[in-house]
């Protein structure tokens, strides 16, 4: 029988085709650079063929490495269904759970709801990875990760969704601005430029558009801030006003600023929910996750 490749050699050749770099995907991967490496040429001799073509300034994967990249995953994949199954006859919420979240959800909910799991659920073992909510869907149908914990809508395929509760938008402005009044806020008031988002690529700023009903794009300043720490920045230093979600106030993202939040119209908001692969063996297991999530908000 031929030798097969390992589950390590695969995740690393999937690692490396990902970030495009021996040391990045090395580091990705919590080894030293010479290990990766040494394991990328053990998988070639495996399979008798040329994945990786080498030079001093780039890594390009190859036609048949390209192959073998996708059936990787796919692979790993299957690998990581198989160990959901056994998993299904443990106790809910206990060994290895992988969570996806988002930026603009992270810094608000989890430092208070990490502690009451983790005293809920002792046996839970939870990995946690921060990203944009369109690297987060691919790391989860590649199977990297479990579930995610993000806003919606967001057009994804291939998964469930279940809805756990509302995040208000609030009105956001320095405390004294003359920009606006914020008790007596009306959009068609706003000056040409007033309005801060994120840069594209954040649900928030996708979201914040569309239930804050901002039509005008002449009122968004073209300028977008590439984080929330930066957009609260450019809010205290009264350059525009922005909308962020209900779940940051009282955070310490506003702490130490002279940012206030305001009301906004009911309508405007964000959902929050869990999304997870269709078929997947643990859907029990993120239902009661939900739950949890809604009740200790």
């Amino acid at each position: 029988m031929s030798r097969l490749p390992s589950t390590k050699q695969l995740k690393y050749l999937v690692a490396l085709a990902e970030h495009g770099h021996f040391g990045r995907a090395a580091e990705a991967c919590f080894v030293s650079q010479s290990a990766f490496s040494n394991a990328i040429k053990e998988l070639e001799l495996t399979l008798d063929t040329q994945l990786v073509d080498r030079t001093n300034r780039q890594v390009t994967i190859t036609a048949t490495g390209q192959e073998v990249v996708t059936l990787a995953r796919l692979a790993l994949r299957d690998i990581q269904s198989l160990v959901e199954l056994a998993a299904g006859e443990k106790q809910p919420l206990t060994g290895e759970l992988r969570l996806g979240v988002i930026p603009t959800i992270a810094p608000f909910l989890l430092p208070k709801l990490l502690p009451k799991l983790r005293q809920q659920y002792p046996e839970l073992q939870l990995y946690l990875t921060e990203d944009q909510t369109a690297q987060i869907y691919e790391r989860l149908m590649d199977g990297e990760l479990d579930v995610l914990l993000l806003a919606l809508p967001w057009e994804m395929r291939g998964v469930e969704v279940r809805n756990l509760f509302r995040d208000s938008f609030r009105l956001a402005c320095r405390q004294g601005t003359r920009r606006i009044d914020p008790r007596n806020y009306r959009f068609n008031r706003l000056d040409s430029d007033s309005i801060l988002l994120l840069e594209d690529g954040h649900c928030l700023r996708d979201h914040a558009l569309t239930a804050c009903k901002i039509r005008h794009t002449e009122k968004v300043r073209r300028f977008a801030a590439s984080s929330l720490l930066t957009l609260v920045e450019m809010v205290d230093a009264d350059l525009g006003i922005t909308f962020l979600p209900e779940m940051s106030e009282g955070s310490s993202l506003l702490r130490n600023t002279r940012v206030r939040l305001y009301p906004l119209p009911e309508s405007s908001y964000r959902s929050i929910g869990l999304a997870w692969r269709k078929g997947s063996n643990r859907i029990d297991e993120f239902k009661l996750l939900g739950t949890f999530l809604q009740d200790n908000r």
